[in-house]
């Protein structure tokens, strides 16, 4: 009797997860977009262990090394109390990303919540929630923030919960439309002539497809919130000293100190610049991968 030799199936190709294949091809596709992706990382990670990367103490002083320019023991200098830059730095990138996050997911919700009311319900809702958005929108964002930082206060929770509102309400006219079509798909008008339940449609059907312009819409508000909130520590409006703020360093001894030491007004600007401008591509790739029918708008 021959002998039956059994020979395994040959392997198939390696499954890739569907993040490194999305992360390739952003690299392949988008390698701008992917760079400034890979710089908001390193943002984050900056922010997240702030505390253990600072070399010094955020407020520790040295007078004897005051106004030193940038060396290997203080890389980014000292200001005119002899505190680190590189220090105040990080800890400003960890208050910048807290505020960022807190607000930007604030914001998302809200025009989440407005967008798809307005957008799947219609009719007389649908006009008195964008006619109250024109209206909210004819303000404008710098005005409108500085005034109510004056009534209530600066502080993280009012900065977060103004911003959030300013941008969430704004943001809405971004998810309605993209409601207004997928409420048109077959699918959709196949779940209601089933009787399926309104909540059941869109939790199932309506959010799910709407996901991208969501996630970009949250990616974009982030480094808006950054940049609003850099704004109002410069005018004195945001967090209260002493905690450091990339906009208060700006304000403060970058101003104050320029012609003395150039660091000081240089170091935070261009962390503010990098940052913003890499959210800002990082997010501008993920609406063309996500949402092919975006592809080159602006």
């Amino acid at each position: 009797m021959s002998e039956v030799i059994y020979t395994p199936p040959a392997a198939g190709p390696t499954q890739r997860s569907p993040i490194v294949a999305f992360n390739l091809r952003m690299f392949r596709e988008k390698p701008l977009g992917a760079i400034g992706g890979v710089i908001f990382f390193v943002f984050l990670f900056c922010g997240v262990f702030a505390d253990v990367l600072a070399p010094y103490g955020v407020n520790e002083t040295d007078m004897f090394h005051r106004l030193e320019s940038p060396s290997l023991d203080f890389p980014m200098g000292t200001d005119h109390l002899g505190r680190d830059v590189l220090s105040r730095i990080l800890i400003g990138a960890q208050l910048s990303m807290i505020v960022g996050f807190l607000a930007a997911g604030l914001a998302t919700v809200i025009s989440i919540v407005l967008g798809i009311v307005s957008g799947y319900v219609g009719g007389k809702t649908d006009m008195l929630i964008q006619r109250f958005v024109d209206a909210w929108m004819t303000f404008p964002d710098l005005v409108l923030l500085i005034v109510v930082i004056s009534i209530v206060g600066p502080g993280i929770p009012q900065i977060v919960i103004i911003l959030g509102l300013l941008y969430g309400i704004a943001g809405s006219r971004i998810v309605r439309g993209a409601v207004v079509s997928v409420r048109e798909n077959m699918y959709t008008h196949a779940a209601q002539s089933m009787g399926a339940r309104t909540l059941y449609i869109l939790w199932h059907h309506i959010l799910p497809n709407v996901m991208p312009v969501v996630i970009v819409l949250f990616t974009t508000r982030v480094g808006a919130v950054i940049l609003a909130e850099a704004g109002l520590s410069f005018l004195g409006l945001g967090i209260p000293p002493p905690t450091p703020t990339w906009g208060s360093m700006l304000s403060g001894t970058g101003r104050t100190y320029m012609y003395l030491g150039p660091w000081l007004a240089l170091a935070p600007g261009l962390c503010l610049t990098i940052v913003v401008y890499a959210i800002n591509v990082y997010g501008d790739a993920l609406r063309d991968l996500l949402d092919p029918r975006m592809r080159g708008s602006r």
